[in-house]
Order: C-alpha cells, then sequence, then structure tokens
C-alpha cells in the first residue's frame, strides 16, 4: 500500500523547524530529508527514522522495524508522532549524526561516431 500525500504533509509540518525539510516520492513511498540528509523514510503511512545513537539515547526505548522488506532496521515512530517539540528534536539530533551526502558522479556524456 502507498503511502497517501496528506500522511508525507502531515509529517513535514510536524518536524518543519528541524532544518530544511523535503521530501522525494520513491516507489509509491517517500523518503524524508533534513538539510540534504535521508532521515526517515514514509512506508505504508508509517514513519521510520533512521537508526542513530542519538536517537536510540533520546527515544529510550525505541520500536525497531524495516520501512519494506530487506530494509535495514529503523525506528518506528508511532505513540508521539504529534509531538511537534519531541518530533522535531528527534529529526535534529538524526540528522546532526548521519555523514554529510556523497557528491553524486557526474554522468558521461558517450560520443558516438557515424561510421
Amino acid at each position: 500500500m502507498a503511502s497517501d500525500q496528506s500522511f508525507v504533509d502531515f509529517i513535514m509540518e510536524t518536524i518543519a523547524g528541524s532544518g530544511k525539510i523535503t521530501s522525494r516520492k520513491m516507489f509509491g513511498e517517500y523518503a524524508i530529508y533534513c538539510n540534504a540528509k535521508v532521515v526517515a523514510l514514509v512506508c505504508d503511512n508509517r514513519l521510520f527514522v533512521k537508526q542513530t545513537a542519538g536517537g536510540r539515547k533520546y527515544i529510550g526505548e525505541p520500536v525497531e522495524a524495516a520501512a519494506y522488506p530487506g530494509a535495514k532496521l529503523s525506528f518506528l515512530i508511532e505513540d508521539k508522532i504529534e509531538d511537534r517539540a519531541w518530533m522535531g528534536e528527534l529529526i535534529r539530533i538524526t540528522s546532526n549524526e548521519l555523514p554529510e551526502p556523497k557528491e553524486k558522479a557526474k554522468k558521461k556524456i558517450r560520443k558516438t561516431t557515424n561510421r
């Protein structure tokens, strides 16, 4: 089941004060970015935040689940999803601990010759 845009919009509004928040649709689901770093996934209208040591400490006893079959475990956020202050802090912590995104390699232009 694909996630609803309205749920993604709700999540983005909830964490808006955490930094530059954007989302990108991928295969019917969504990646949530904070300051150009993927901090969470929205799959089946559920929020999965990337695991970090600081996030684990902040949450206390996180529920861990895979966003989709074969995915790494993430923190499944359910109970405090409407708490703007709590969610904003979790996303800030997560973003601060994640590495900077790698620069994408430039595509090589393939030259063809007519013979």
